[in-house]
């Protein structure tokens, strides 16, 4: 048995630019694990810890997430190993996609007790991933997740939500879940040196779409492109007291048909 974490390496939208036709530029954008996901990775250490078990990180993305730097950051959240899928043909890919590509690793592992994920990821921000992972996986999918804990060795759960109006949902589900954990759900343990170096070291499954010939990709993004830009303003002062500034505003108003 394991715990999973999905995580995403993504650019930091920090980094990026916006173009005049108001579509972003992320070609200087740096890649990292998306900030949410540490937190997830954390939740996981510690759980894994606890249940005597080993905990792996999955991901799914362009060939650079197999980079030595890159397998490097992510195992230095606490996990055991890694399995990922490193393509190019991935970019571009919707959420759909992504969470297709992430349940055939999924399918990999061994009976996995849970897995989880950050909130959102940073580029997107999107928080589809979890509930589309959860349905092709045929299991329940929970998001908003503060905390959660198991007296049964991980057969049962008790999961705690954040629900509106800062509420507090409890949940008992049984069996594997897909958990989607808040930003304050853990604190991400500050590593040493020497353990960023000994990440280096951890075993990384790097597969391509030729390894997952069952994996059949929704069609990607044509492109994508700034919103719509609206009516332009008139840019009308009306000037006088405020009662002629009133009455200039109904007559202008009435011009336009709104009145």
């Amino acid at each position: 048995m394991s715990i999973l974490v999905a995580y995403k390496y993504a650019p930091n939208p920090q980094d990026a630019s916006v173009n005049a036709d108001g579509t972003l530029d992320w070609s200087r954008a740096k890649k990292s694990v998306s900030e949410y996901d540490p937190v997830a990775a954390q939740v996981g250490r510690d759980l894994a810890d606890a249940l005597g078990t080993e905990l792996v990180g999955i991901s799914v993305g362009a060939a650079d997430i197999a980079s030595g730097s890159a397998k490097k950051n992510a195992m230095s959240k606490g996990f055991d190993r890694g399995v990922i899928l490193a393509d190019d043909a991935t970019e571009g890919w919707g959420g759909l996609s992504l969470a297709t590509a992430l349940a055939e690793l999924v399918k990999r592992e061994d009976n996995p007790q849970l897995i989880l994920t950050g909130d959102a990821s940073i580029d997107e921000g999107a928080r589809l991933v979890s509930a589309l992972l959860a349905a092709q996986l045929g299991l329940p999918c929970f998001q908003n997740v503060t905390s959660f804990s198991t007296n049964d060795g991980g057969q049962t759960w008790t999961i705690e939500q954040a629900a509106q109006g800062g509420a507090q949902r409890t949940i008992t589900v049984t069996g594997s879940a897909v958990l989607a954990m808040t930003s304050d759900a853990a604190t991400p343990k500050a590593l040493s040196m020497k353990e960023i170096l000994a990440a280096a070291k951890k075993p990384v499954e790097v597969l391509t779409l030729a390894d997952v010939p069952e994996f059949q990709p929704c069609e990607p993004l044509s492109r994508k492109s700034a919103p719509a830009q609206k009516v332009n303003r008139k840019n009308i002062a009306l000037e006088g007291s405020p009662e002629e500034i009133a009455s200039q505003l109904v007559e202008a108003l009435r011009a336009d048909g709104v009145l």
